[in-house]
């Protein structure tokens, strides 16, 4: 089984990175150092792998996987449940295109990885666009697990928003799933689509009547 930072290696090199093998595993050890921070209890290395293992799955149904392991891997490299809006995201982004730049990957893939990770703020994607749906896909596809699986979930995601009151909470998470059931479909993907879309569907719904 390949190792994370192998992954990493093999992803930074395949979309065009130059600098050293060291270089490259020192970077992957920096950010599982992220991913294991003391305020993620979805948001961790766990999560990486299973958005990882989704895009080796569907890689045949994107132009450019590497890219969008890339992304993976820097989608959530800046996360504090306390930041307003979609600051994580761009924080994220804006550190991705820095990293890759330090790691001699062309300016246009730094560039593109950091309209990836840009994406995972609304999960929205524009026509054409495989890369992105593949990314956004990935990240959402805890929401089709099965229903003891995704309540290991929402318990997580409540921890990471400890400090919120249970009001607020309810009601921040509400509108949340709200948005994610009224995007015109939750996976764009054909084949993830099919296999996923209505499970997810019916663990959000089931969520939010808990929630209420």
């Amino acid at each position: 089984m390949t190792s994370l930072p192998e992954a990493f290696r093999t992803a930074a090199r395949g979309a065009g990175a130059t600098a050293a093998d060291a270089d490259l595993d020192a970077a992957a050890q920096y950010l599982l150092g992220r991913w294991s921070e003391p305020q993620r209890h979805y948001h961790d290395v766990t999560h990486l792998a299973s958005v990882l293992e989704v895009i080796d799955r569907f890689a045949h149904l994107t132009p450019h996987p590497d890219r969008v392991r890339l992304a993976a891997w820097l989608h959530d490299a800046v996360y504090d449940p306390r930041a307003l809006g979609d600051a994580n995201e761009r924080d994220s982004a804006e550190f991705a295109a820095g990293l890759l730049q330090s790691l001699g990957a062309p300016d246009e893939v730094s560039a593109e990885v950091a309209r990836l990770v840009s994406l995972t703020a609304g999960h929205a994607t524009g026509d054409d666009d495989p890369d992105g749906e593949l990314l956004c896909d990935a990240d959402l596809s805890i929401l089709a697990a099965d229903p003891e699986r995704y309540a290991r979930y929402a318990e997580a995601i409540r921890r990471e928003y400890a400090h919120v009151p249970d009001d607020a909470f309810r009601g921040g998470r509400s509108r949340v799933l709200t948005e994610l059931l009224n995007l015109p479909s939750i996976y764009r993907l054909a084949p993830i689509h099919e296999e996923w879309e209505e499970r997810a569907r019916a663990n959000l719904k089931a969520e939010l009547a808990e929630l209420a």
